[in-house]
């Protein structure tokens, strides 16, 4: 499913089983909750701090959707079509850091 499909997805679901999309400023709650719950995740589980009991059945996959259903939704009710806002973001990136990476030695 391509991003604009998504987003008809989501605004379908929301007619169907929601009553209304929460407004921006709870989105923006729910978005920062969502990517929260993905850092913990991943402090726990990659990086250094101890996975708790109660963590470790934690689905990575099913809460990153989490953050991909929010976002879609504060696209939708703030009009961004946002398959086109990635296709110019993902052009602006490839021009301006394909040699910067390409020559990082960092990355070597």
């Amino acid at each position: 499913m391509n991003i604009e499909n998504a987003q008809k997805a989501v605004d379908n679901w929301i007619k169907e089983h929601g009553v209304r999309y929460f407004n921006e400023l709870t989105n923006m709650a729910q978005l920062t909750e969502e990517v929260g719950e993905v850092a913990r995740i991943i402090a726990r589980r990659y990086g250094e701090q101890s996975e708790k009991e109660s963590d470790k059945n934690k689905d990575l996959g099913e809460e990153l959707a989490d953050v991909v259903f929010v976002v879609l939704c504060l696209a939708n009710q703030t009009g961004v079509d946002l398959q086109a806002a990635f296709d110019k973001k993902l052009d602006i990136k490839t021009k301006r850091d394909h040699e910067r990476h390409q020559n990082n030695p960092k990355l070597k």
